[in-house]
């Protein structure tokens, strides 16, 4: 079976749910990366044998935008794929219908779809060092189940209408030991940082922290006090350890 991977992961944890799951069913699996602007998308080849995993993360309960428009770019040739949003343990509201939609639109035949739980992006005391080995092991009997389903329909919760998506709001900055390396900028998903002094346009800034999880001087900072009012708003909904779920 030849599995492939279409993951918008700018920190990581939403790539290291989707290779659990397709590591399960082949342990050579072929990656398409949805935040690589280099990629032409709309050239890569899927075949109806294939068995696809799509994942992205959860932004305020809403698929990004842009892994959206590029997985639209991928003629999906009615293969069989698992949908999987990850999430930093508050929620993942409309994120798998809109996914599904997508997805649908593209042309793959939806048979399964997951919500996992990964260590939260911009307040990493939530969901702390997840997925773990609890979470690892019950991906890998959620493959298993997958890989024994028919074609048949699944249910996805969620609204179709979606939720109104919010604004970026905590975008990053270079501090004083900025090198000026250029890897932030070069590797930003969605081009939002300039090549001269390395400050993100607030309205192309998607907050996904790839540019803070990269600097190798860890140079790149966001607002502490605005992480900690964040922090604070989400704190009941994050206290409670949630669980990961399959869609069958």
């Amino acid at each position: 079976m030849n599995v492939v991977e279409i993951v918008f992961s700018p920190t990581g944890g939403t790539e290291k749910v989707s290779h659990v799951l397709g590591t399960q069913w082949n342990e050579n699996t072929t990656k398409i990366d949805l935040s690589d602007i280099n990629i032409d998308f709309a050239k890569c080849k899927i075949t109806q044998q294939d068995m696809i995993i799509v994942a992205m993360p959860s932004f305020g309960g809403r698929a990004p935008a842009a892994a959206i428009e590029r997985l639209k770019q991928i003629d999906g040739n009615g293969a069989r794929c698992t949908i999987v949003c990850v999430y930093g343990n508050r929620a993942y509201d409309d994120t798998l219908v809109e996914m599904e939609d997508a997805a649908k639109e593209c042309g793959f035949k939806i048979i399964a779809a997951v919500a996992a739980i990964a260590q939260h992006s911009i307040i990493p005391q939530y969901a702390a060092n997840r997925p773990d080995e609890s979470d690892k092991k019950q991906l890998q009997q959620f493959a298993r189940q997958i890989a024994n389903k028919s074609d048949s329909a699944v249910s996805i919760p969620g609204s179709h209408s979606y939720k109104k998506a919010g604004a970026a709001g905590l975008v990053p900055k270079p501090s004083k030991s900025c090198s000026r390396c250029g890897l932030c900028a070069e590797k930003c998903p969605v081009q939002a940082i300039d090549f001269d002094k390395f400050i993100a346009d607030p309205k192309k800034c998607i907050s996904c922290m790839r540019c803070i999880k990269l600097c190798p001087e860890d140079a790149r900072k966001i607002n502490a006090m605005m992480v900690s009012a964040a922090a604070l708003a989400i704190k009941k909904a994050c206290s409670i350890r949630k669980e990961n779920e399959l869609f069958l």
